[in-house]
């Protein structure tokens, strides 16, 4: 299995972000030292209090510019907002600096707020998704290629440099709704399902359409999913517990208030599920989550949830959350990821 650790650059409140930045690269450098597989970035705008990862490929150059051996991944570069062109860009650029360490993580992203400031509607959304994808791709392959699309177009044009990974670096696709794990099966393109709290195992009817859509279109092998979930590993789960639920109980409650907000923004009905489940996360605690797919304690019992996630789901890879709300203490989630990278991970490979 490979094992990633999914890293927001948190912001540090009443700190100034040149701090948040030397925190957080520190933590690339103890994953790098201590063997992780895979740092995947996430990309969050206009949020000063949660995260300074706006850019997640220039964070990514300049992982890949003081590493040697672990890959960098987005999770998610949110497709819908930017100019394919220049995506494909950028993202061969630093397979290049990175010797061919990238993965590419693409998504929607539901936070409409965004969309607002960006200027792009959402109900656009999957569209522009599904276009911009298509060009990146062919803009990895094609020489001289045109686009006459929907929201783009151009002529005989040619992206350079071409990634340093033929014919391009691997790509996995953020799936939410049913269509998403069918078109992406269709592609053969790995998948991402992320958890809050509940039990991921509730995917497993999408995953199994997904896996019928890969087959279905005549690719090798086994469609790969990899689960994106909260978790911290400690000597002891009162540990765990001490060091962790204060920043997973904020993240549950950012959490509901962002996606109430969103769900007003897109005036969706107050009987929308999302108001639903908006307001469980404003309940939700700590010790509830341990009952869902969170990867929370020693790791022995970090070990067993996720022996017990790949064996139901058949998993290829975790990205977990160690720093899940963003307000655990440095020193702590340090102990984390060398307790997860030199503990756990091992078990796996």
């Amino acid at each position: 299995m490979e094992f990633g650790v999914f890293h927001e650059f948190p912001s540090l409140v009443g700190r100034p972000d040149s701090e948040a930045f030397e925190e957080a690269f520190d933590v690339v450098d103890g994953a790098e030292r201590w063997g992780l597989d895979v740092m995947w970035l996430a990309e969050l705008h206009f949020d000063p209090p949660r995260s300074v990862l706006s850019s997640p490929m220039c964070i990514a150059a300049a992982i890949a510019a003081r590493t040697k051996r672990m890959k960098i991944g987005v999770a998610v570069q949110v497709l819908p907002l930017g100019n394919p062109l220049r995506i494909a860009e950028e993202a061969a650029t630093v397979d290049h600096i990175s010797r061919g360490r990238l993965i590419f993580g693409a998504g929607r992203s539901g936070v409409a707020k965004t969309y607002e400031a960006y200027n792009v509607p959402y109900s656009e959304s999957k569209e522009r998704f599904n276009e911009t994808l298509d060009i990146v791709r062919r803009a990895w392959t094609e020489t001289n290629f045109s686009h006459r699309g929907k929201y783009f177009q151009f002529e005989d044009v040619t992206v350079t440099p071409r990634p340093f990974q033929s014919p391009m670096p691997p790509i996995r696709v953020a799936a939410t709704s049913p269509d998403t794990f069918i078109s992406t099966g269709e592609l053969g393109m790995p998948i991402f399902l992320a958890v809050r709290h509940e039990d991921a195992r509730h995917f497993i009817p999408h995953i199994e359409i997904f896996r019928k859509a890969w087959r279905d279109a005549g690719h090798a092998g086994e469609g790969p999913v990899y689960l994106r979930a909260p978790g911290f590993v400690a000597s002891t789960a009162a540990k765990a517990k001490e060091h962790y639920e204060a920043s997973l109980e904020h993240y549950f409650r950012a959490q509901g208030r962002l996606l109430a907000d969103s769900a007003r923004r897109l005036g969706l009905d107050p009987a929308n599920p999302r108001f639903a489940t908006s307001e469980g996360l404003m309940t939700m605690t700590y010790d509830r989550a341990r009952e869902g797919s969170t990867l929370m304690g020693t790791p022995d019992e970090v070990t067993r949830k996720i022996e017990a996630l790949r064996d139901d789901m058949g998993l290829s890879g975790v990205l977990v959350e160690l720093n899940c709300g963003g307000k655990v203490e440095h020193a702590h989630e340090m102990e984390a990821l060398r307790l997860l990278c030199e503990e756990v991970q091992p078990r796996f490979h």
